[in-house]
């Protein structure tokens, strides 16, 4: 009985500190008798606070991750339909987006099950969200690949550029950039416009505002999904977004 009373423990300590009111019942004598045995109790059953602060952190969690259906399913609109570069048809009954770095290492381990999703899935829209947010190289890769939509070509390069083992300089993004047909020259005029830099500041306000804290996540339905999950997970995510739909 004694160990339901006091868990959480933390909860118990919090209350007797900041309710007064709930306090005032008992003298100054019964206050330090009541906070000597929960101290002696917590101190011969450290259990308890584990299991506390176990609890508290299981809370916190399905708090946030009600915060971030509520933020996604407020902007669902800039997430899902979004001018950002994309693959897969335009009405398709579900629609992915990624939010990656090309100087993420768990990006690029993810890649595959993103090629396989599109290959399998014609029924999925994919969209990516550039955010450099890995150093200087993580930007240039970011504003080359939205500028080479102008010459049609972001695909072919977004997948070079993932595919690029370690750390971008402006050497590799350039190069990567010839290789795969771009002409580097019109490449590096167009990606200094304000549209691209306007596109990428949108698109970190939007990581921010739902909570992602890391790349890659991924948003499916109302679900904010961190980091390389692997292919059945993603799967899983959408066949549950489907069935939602």
């Amino acid at each position: 009985m004694l160990r339901r009373l006091l868990v959480p423990a933390t909860a118990v300590v919090l209350a007797l500190s900041s309710a007064p009111a709930a306090m005032a019942q008992f003298d100054s004598a019964e206050e330090d008798a009541i906070r000597l045995i929960i101290r002696d109790y917590l101190i011969e059953n450290p259990e308890v606070l584990i299991e506390a602060l176990q609890i508290y952190q299981a809370e916190q969690e399905q708090a946030d991750a009600r915060a971030q259906q509520d933020a996604v399913a407020s902007l669902g609109e800039r997430l899902f339909e979004s001018n950002a570069p994309s693959i897969g048809p335009e009405d398709a009954s579900v629609t992915l987006v990624e939010f990656f770095d090309y100087n993420c290492g768990f990006c690029k381990r993810a890649l595959d099950d993103v090629q396989t999703l599109s290959e399998t899935d014609d029924d999925l829209r994919i969209v990516f969200l550039e955010i450099p947010i890995l150093g200087p190289s993580s930007l240039t890769a970011a504003r080359a690949a939205l500028a080479s939509r102008e010459q049609g070509l972001y695909l072919e390069y977004h997948m070079a550029l993932m595919s690029h083992r370690g750390t971008h300089t402006d050497d590799s993004i350039f190069a990567i950039a010839e290789e795969v047909g771009l002409d580097v020259d019109q490449l590096r005029v167009d990606m200094e416009s304000e549209a691209v830099a306007q596109e990428i500041s949108d698109n970190l306000q939007l990581a921010e505002a739902i909570g992602v804290r890391g790349t890659p996540a991924f948003v499916v339905g109302e679900r904010v999904i961190p980091g390389a999950v692997g292919l059945a997970a993603l799967e899983d995510a959408i066949d549950h977004a489907r069935q939602e739909s």
